[in-house]
């Protein structure tokens, strides 16, 4: 298993990496694609994302995993669909076509989209940090209207599984989307029955673990998502801070 401090040393060129093979087979593949891309014919969406995923790599892994999302609680809004061309718009600019956009259209209509396998390829290919943003990234899409529904949330929890997200750090994420009385403590992965120094150490911990260089090679989004993270985690601990009254 990769390290983080090593992880951290090739997500740019694994990203770089999947970047440059999509460029190089684009160009070669481009005839064949016109005719096969979005068909609406007989291909199942498990030897539908194989033969993309081999063209269009990390892309087509993100449009599945945002396609499992939005279908999650039966409906399709502007709102997601907004919030996901922004985001790859962002972090892949132009390599980001209306290709791609077709690859979303076909998983949102397939309603038989392969997680695990997906999941499994994204866990062979990024460190951990890059795993989290994921998680990140996903549940911005289901608060894009507003509101993160508890189908939702499942879903997104089932993805962070299959992805091997450990339980704290996606309670912590969760936590930032999906708030209740408790979301403070979690957010720092603690119960609300943890000591003051407690509380000191799980803070310097995350705040450790989430800080924003940690993923500095990324795309903007990537970085963006990742300050709202270590902000949140800075707010959590004013808060519970101000609470308790110490310093």
């Amino acid at each position: 298993m990769l390290t983080r401090k090593f992880g951290l040393a090739v997500v740019g060129f694994i990203i770089g990496s999947l970047l440059d093979q999509y460029n190089r087979q684009t160009a070669s593949a481009k005839g064949e694609q016109a005719r096969r891309t979005y068909s609406g014919g007989n291909d199942d969406p498990f030897s539908y994302y194989r033969r993309q995923s081999a063209r269009f790599d990390i892309q087509t892994m993100l449009m599945a995993l945002s396609a499992a999302v939005m279908n999650a609680d039966g409906k399709i809004l502007k709102a997601e669909l907004d919030y996901v061309k922004q985001f790859f718009n962002q972090q892949f600019g132009p390599n980001f076509t209306k290709e791609h956009l077709q690859t979303l259209k076909y998983f949102l209509d397939s309603g038989n989209i392969p997680l695990q396998e997906i999941c499994s390829d994204i866990r062979m290919r990024m460190p951990s940090e890059v795993r989290v943003q994921l998680i990140h990234y996903l549940f911005g899409i289901a608060k894009a209207d507003g509101d993160v529904s508890v189908v939702e949330m499942n879903t997104i929890q089932r993805i962070a599984t299959m992805l091997g997200v450990p339980g704290v750090e996606f309670e912590s994420v969760k936590n930032m989307f999906y708030r209740n009385v408790d979301s403070d403590y979690k957010i720092l992965g603690i119960e609300s029955t943890a000591t003051d120094d407690e509380v000191k150490k799980a803070y310097r911990k995350m705040a450790i673990s989430f800080h924003p260089d940690k993923v500095a090679q990324m795309g903007e989004e990537y970085q963006k998502g990742a300050k709202e993270k270590f902000q949140q985690i800075q707010d959590a601990y004013e808060a519970i801070k101000k609470r308790r009254g110490f310093k």
